[in-house]
């Protein structure tokens, strides 16, 4: 028992600094599925209308391999919670693994954690408690969420199983970032490779589920994504589907238990690749240096972003056979434009995409602290480098990285509808739509930077800020919030391209307002001290 000493504290530690990060995501999944329940309750209110929507919705591939499978069309919770199913496992699953590597990994490259087992803490202790605050988090989550669909009308049994395929994936997934934790050197290698094997696990399922009465259907079975969906909420409740999750976790955590024993503290099983031996000429400016650090994360967001505009481009085609009331369609336009069902598609998933791109825009800002607490800047400022030129190559890398993946999905989603439709001219037309979202972007950044400089201890603000942007973007229709509350994201001021009239003031106050915002932080980081 020995190697479990101190596990009790280290749970109490990680709960306190994530006693507001862990809150946050559990009501904003919480409310996401709650509004989505209750916003689908009066869009589909016969079962004629559920089985025609249903219908055209599994008979369309793209739509299959991007959400699921309806298994039940006459039931209102599968149609309701469809979009939520596997991609909303796919995001607890994110935050379960993050949580664990947060813990683990990234407290041992600060180097805190070798100071914490320099006292009375067990070997075993931090991947424990680690361990724990997730399960906890997944099972609170996944329990919070059945009450919310439940108070929003759907079946109990469904909503309880529901909100158990959320906690299972999100459960699986802790221990896929537990074994990271163990085999890389660094938390963002231990997050980078956890998002890969969930991108492979989303991969099989879409491919399985896509898959015609013919075709390798049982991919989908050997993914925990997969055996997600397969618990069927609200279309049969397969609870025993349960038993795989939880007999997948628990062979990844007894993995990661037979690995912590085989490596030193802040030591990963997987090889490092050496550097060259000298500084080669991608290395000779912060601006070189940031796009070396930057460049891996960016191509697989890349990737990602291609697959996801092409999907999009292709769903657009058939929505307006998707929408089978007359409340739906008022909806969809209410969420996304005002001329034409595709348009109003388009302009909302763009919309969607963009604050997809906000991750990666926070993502690439914060490395700014990440290397500062790493203690990797001062080398580079007590060389000629100025502390305006460091921090700015990985502000362009944030502010250029978006517009390259927003700019990809326009122009995928561009080509992929315009070839449904024969007309590659809508290829500009979807590009310019997707671009208009960028100041939005921008001006999320910029809360990054002013963090940075200002508050370096509060960088945390900047996922606060998207989270709080995202509610109000996705949600704000549904619960008919007022419009000046509504005005706090920025992304409410993009105009809803295409389908609406484009104006360029709105656009210009955000570039202006995220300006504003990255200054006060530059010149706040020029006087602060290091640390």
């Amino acid at each position: 028992m020995g190697t479990f000493v101190g596990t009790g504290s280290l749970v109490r530690l990680a709960l306190r600094r994530d006693r507001i990060m862990l809150p946050v995501w559990i009501v904003l999944f919480v409310l996401t599925a709650s509004s989505s329940a209750s916003a689908t309750v009066g869009l589909y209110p016969t079962i004629s209308s559920r089985v025609e929507a249903a219908g055209t919705f599994n008979s369309t591939p793209a739509l299959v391999a991007l959400y699921g499978r309806i298994y039940d069309p006459t039931s209102l919770g599968a149609l309701a919670m469809l979009k939520l199913s596997a991609l909303g496992a796919a995001l607890v699953a994110v935050l379960g693994y993050i949580v664990v590597v947060r813990h683990t990994r990234a407290e041992e490259e600060s180097g805190r954690l070798e100071l914490l087992g320099a006292t009375v803490v067990g070997r075993r202790a931090p991947l424990t408690a680690a361990l724990i605050v997730a399960a906890g988090t997944n099972l609170v989550l996944g329990l919070l969420t059945a009450l919310g669909q439940i108070g929003a009308g759907l079946p109990a049994t469904g909503a309880v199983a529901f909100g158990l395929a959320w906690a299972g994936a999100g459960l699986a997934f802790a221990a896929v970032g537990a074994v990271a934790a163990q085999l890389t050197s660094s938390a963002r290698a231990a997050n980078a490779l956890s998002s890969a094997v969930l991108g492979l696990a989303y991969l099989l399922r879409a491919v399985g589920d896509s898959a015609g009465p013919n075709g390798p259907t049982w991919v989908s079975w050997l993914s925990p994504i997969g055996w997600a969906q397969q618990l069927r909420p609200f279309a049969g409740d397969r609870f025993w589907v349960l038993l795989l999750l939880a007999g997948f976790a628990v062979l990844a955590i007894g993995g990661a238990y037979a690995l912590v024993a085989r490596r030193d503290i802040d030591a990963g099983l997987l090889p490092d690749r050496p550097g060259p031996a000298s500084a080669s000429a991608l290395l000779r400016s912060p601006f070189a240096l940031a796009w070396r650090l930057h460049r891996t994360a960016l191509f697989g967001w890349l990737a990602g972003f291609v697959v996801l505009g092409a999907v999009l481009g292709s769903i657009a085609t058939n929505v307006g056979s998707m929408l089978s009331s007359p409340q739906a369609r008022e909806m969809i336009v209410r969420l996304g434009g005002e001329k034409g069902l595709t348009d109003s598609f388009l302009a909302a998933e763009l919309g969607i995409t963009g604050l997809i791109a906000s991750v990666y825009a926070v993502q690439a800002a914060m490395r700014l602290r990440a290397e500062e607490t790493a203690q990797r800047v001062e080398p580079l400022l007590a060389t000629a480098t100025g502390r305006i030129r460091w921090a700015a190559g990985h502000i362009v890398m944030s502010l250029l990285g978006t517009g390259v993946l927003v700019a990809a999905t326009g122009v995928a989603a561009g080509l992929s509808y315009g070839a449904a439709v024969d007309d590659l001219g809508q290829v500009g037309r979807v590009l310019g739509a997707a671009l208009a979202y960028l100041p939005a972007i921008w001006v999320v950044t910029a809360v990054v930077v002013a963090a940075f400089g200002l508050a370096p201890r509060a960088i945390m603000a900047g996922w606060a800020a998207l989270v709080a942007f995202l509610v109000l973007e996705l949600l704000g229709p549904l619960l008919k919030l007022d419009q000046w509350v509504m005005d706090v994201s920025p992304f409410t001021h993009v105009p809803k391209l295409p389908g609406t009239a484009f104006s360029a003031t709105p656009l210009v106050w955000l570039a202006v307002v995220a300006a504003v915002f990255t200054s006060a932080g530059l010149a706040a980081f020029r006087r602060r001290d290091i640390g």
